[in-house]
C-alpha cells in the first residue's frame, strides 16, 4: 500500500526506528526512560513497545531495581533479529567473531593453517561456517560478513591490491567470489581502516573529524579520516604508506617506509644501539630496564624514521591528530609520540597532536564488527520508502 509523507504508518515506522536505536545505544530501558529518549507521550511509547514486542523486535528484559514504588519493566532489542560475522584475515590466521544485532559476541573461532598453506576463500568459508555453527546458525543465516585484511579491493575491478603477501587472493573479483561462496552479504575492508573505525568509536579519535592513524607492527599502513569519513582513493590504496619512498641520511638507493619501519628493520636498529633481546615490545617499553642512554638514542632514531614516513601524509591532509598504533606504535607509548612530534616539526608546517592508540584487543576484528553491525542495523531497522 502506498504511504504518503506524514502518514500515520510512516510516522510509526520512524518512531519505531528511533526507539530501537535508542535501546541499542543505551541498553535495556524502562518505558519512562525510553519516553524521555525519543520524546513521545506515555500512551504513544507504551503502544510502540507493545507493537515492537508483538513483531519480535523487542523483548522484556527484567526489571529496574532500586527505585521507589513498583519495579519498572525493562525493554531491550531482540538480539536474535540478525547475526553478523567479523573476520580478521592475515597470511597466518583467521580470527572470527559472530555477534547478534545488539553487538553481543556469541561465538569466536580462530583458525591457523599449516605453515606452508596459503589461506584462501575456501578456508574462510569453512572457518566462518564453524564459528556460526557454534550457535546453531548456517553461514547463509548471517546477515552480513565483514572481512578485514592487509590489502585493498579496487572498486573498479574487485581485485585485491597491495597484498602480495596474500597470493591465494589475487586475480579475481574478491567480493563476487566471497558472496558466492558464503551465500550472504559480504564486505571487504582494509585492516588499518577498520582500526581507525574502532579508534573513532572508543579510542583516541572519539570526536575527531580529521586524523591519521599509523599502524607500525604487523605490516605498515595508514588510515586517513577527513571530515569524519575514511578516504579510500580511486583504487582503494589511500594510506598504503608501506610503499612510499623514505630516504635515510647516508643511505644510497631508494628505500620504502616498509624497509625502515618493518619489525626486522626496527629490531636491527635496536641492536645497532646496543640493545639486546628479541622482544621488541619490551625494548620499547618505558620500564624495559635497558641502558637508558642507548634506549633514548634508539627511540630518537626510530622517531625520526616515523616522522619521515608520515610527513608527506600530514603535509597533504593537515590532520588534527596522528594516532600511532600496531605492536611497535603502541609499545613506544607517549615518549615515542613526543619524539615523533619534535622530529615532525622539523619537516612540515602542520603541527598535529601525536598520541598512542587507546584501543586494546584485536581492533581489526572489532572495527569489522562495527562495520557489519552498522550495515545490518541499517537494513533491519530501515524505514520503507
Amino acid at each position: 500500500m502506498e504511504q504518503r509523507a506524514g502518514s500515520p504508518q510512516l510516522l510509526r515506522r520512524i518512531n519505531d526506528r528511533a526507539a530501537l536505536l535508542a535501546l541499542l545505544d543505551r541498553g535495556p530501558l524502562t518505558r519512562l526512560e525510553l519516553e524521555t529518549q525519543i520524546g513521545l507521550s506515555k500512551p504513544a511509547t507504551a503502544d510502540l513497545l507493545l507493537r515492537l514486542e508483538e513483531s519480535g523486535h523487542v523483548l522484556r528484559a527484567g526489571f529496574r531495581e532500586g527505585g521507589k514504588g513498583p519495579r519498572a519493566q525493562l525493554w531491550a532489542v531482540n538480539g536474535a533479529l540478525a547475526h553478523v560475522a567479523a573476520v580478521d584475515l592475515t597470511p597466518q590466521v583467521l580470527d572470527i567473531a559472530v555477534s547478534d544485532i545488539c553487538g553481543e559476541i556469541v561465538a569466536e573461532y580462530r583458525y591457523r593453517p599449516g605453515e606452508e598453506t596459503d589461506l584462501g576463500v575456501e578456508d574462510l568459508r569453512r572457518a566462518v561456517s564453524t564459528a556460526a555453527g557454534e550457535v546453531g546458525l548456517g553461514i547463509e543465516q548471517l546477515h552480513r560478513v565483514v572481512v578485514g585484511l592487509p590489502g585493498s579491493v579496487d572498486k573498479r575491478t574487485g581485485h585485491l591490491g597491495f597484498a602480495p603477501h596474500l597470493p591465494a587472493w589475487q586475480g579475481f573479483d574478491v567480493l563476487d567470489r566471497l558472496s558466492g561462496s558464503l551465500g550472504t552479504s559480504v564486505a571487504v575492508e582494509n585492516d588499518v581502516n577498520l582500526v581507525a573505525l574502532d579508534e573513532m568509536a572508543v579510542g583516541r579519535a572519539v570526536g575527531v573529524d580529521d586524523f591519521v592513524l599509523i599502524w607500525i607492527g604487523r605490516g605498515i599502513g595508514a588510515a586517513v579520516v577527513s571530515g569524519g569519513r575514511l578516504l579510500r582513493g580511486a583504487s582503494g590504496g589511500a594510506g598504503e604508506i608501506d610503499w612510499m619512498p623514505c630516504p635515510q641520511a647516508g643511505v644510497t638507493g631508494v628505500q620504502r617506509v616498509g624497509d625502515v619501519l618493518g619489525t626486522r628493520a626496527v629490531m636491527a636498529l635496536a641492536r645497532a644501539h646496543g640493545l639486546a633481546g628479541d622482544d621488541l615490545e619490551k625494548l620499547l617499553a618505558e620500564d624495559a630496564g635497558a641502558d637508558q642512554v642507548a634506549r633514548s638514542a634508539f627511540l630518537r632514531d626510530l622517531a625520526r624514521r616515523v616522522a619521515l614516513a608520515v610527513a608527506g601524509v600530514v603535509s597533504v591532509v593537515d590532520p588534527e591528530l596522528v594516532v600511532l598504533t600496531g605492536d611497535i606504535g603502541r609499545a613506544g607509548g607517549s615518549l615515542l609520540c613526543d619524539l615523533v612530534a619534535e622530529e615532525l616539526g622539523e619537516l612540515v608546517l602542520p603541527r598535529p597532536a601525536i598520541r598512542p592508540s587507546l584501543v586494546t584487543g584485536n581492533p581489526v576484528r572489532s572495527g569489522a564488527l562495527r562495520l557489519a553491525l552498522a550495515g545490518a542495523r541499517e537494513e533491519v531497522f530501515a524505514i520503507p520508502s
